[in-house]
């Protein structure tokens, strides 16, 4: 009988998102120099997918279907597939384009849901060797290189002005443009802007005070789950605009007062529209 409990999945995603750090790190050219071979592109020319994408999922998907083979999945390069109460959602390599060119911010992250609520969440980053998980209500944690597990909260009492807040960019040139001008009427508001490259690294950022804040269009479930329930845990408020969860159409996570105002920003400049004013 298997063990549906969320340390016991912790447990688990943990290893996995490891051991696929570990190779993905081991596939680098030394010294970040060289590339990788880009397998393919999906939403344009300059969002890729390497083979290591592929091989990382591979390999979580197998080491978790070996321990739990009645568990539905749903991966970036994978798709969908399989039924069960347990779902596991799986980014593979969080921050490919940082990983083609030798950048640290790239992550494996795993989330596990239990009937449809994420109940444990790890982000591996294996260039800054750091290991951020989160239980549902029990908190989140960082465990970085041998040091003992240090319990995560995000900053608190930083206003709007003050704020260090991460965002990102999506990749088709129109949505690019609404994007480019949202941050430069975000930025004179601000204390300044953080561009970094991985959704589940700006969050987990934001869960242990590196950051204020983050927003970002164009993020998938599988960028945010893991690194969406680390920075819930650790006090974070994540949604998008009007009372809305979060979503491709807009991601936010702050503590819940500063979520409030960068949120009012984000209304006001319609941060959830394209070029098409959709």
């Amino acid at each position: 009988m298997t063990d549906d409990s969320p340390g016991a999945l912790l447990d688990l995603a943990c290893d996995a998102a490891v051991e696929a750090g570990r190779m993905l790190a081991a596939l680098r050219p030394p010294g970040g120099l060289g590339r990788p071979e880009v397998a393919a592109t999906k939403s344009s020319p300059t969002d890729v997918v390497t083979e290591m994408d592929r091989a990382a999922e591979t390999l979580i998907t197998e080491r978790l279907r070996a321990r739990r083979p009645g568990d539905a999945f749903l991966g970036e390069e994978g798709g969908e597939s399989g039924r069960g109460r347990v779902r596991w959602i799986i980014d593979p390599l969080d921050g490919t384009v940082n990983y083609l060119y030798g950048l640290a911010d790239w992550a494996v992250s795993i989330a596990a849901e239990v009937d449809g609520t994420p109940v444990a969440g790890v982000v591996a980053v294996p260039a800054h060797d750091e290991v951020f998980t989160a239980i549902a209500g029990h908190g989140a944690a960082l465990l970085a290189g041998d040091a003992p597990a240090v319990s995560l909260r995000c900053n608190t009492g930083v206003a709007l002005a003050q704020a260090l807040v991460a965002t990102g960019f999506g990749y088709v040139p129109a949505r690019r443009a609404v994007q480019g001008e949202v941050v430069a009427a975000v930025l004179p508001r601000v204390r300044d802007i953080r561009r970094g490259g991985s959704c589940a690294v700006d969050l987990c950022s934001v869960a242990a005070g590196r950051v204020d804040a983050y927003y970002e269009r164009g993020v998938n479930y599988w960028d945010y789950a893991a690194g969406g329930l680390i920075a819930t845990e650790a006090g974070a408020r994540l949604g998008g605009l009007a009372g809305r969860p979060a979503s491709p159409e807009l991601a936010i996570a702050a503590e819940p007062v500063l979520f409030g105002e960068l949120h009012g920003l984000l209304a006001s400049l319609r941060a959830d529209r394209d070029a098409s004013g959709q």
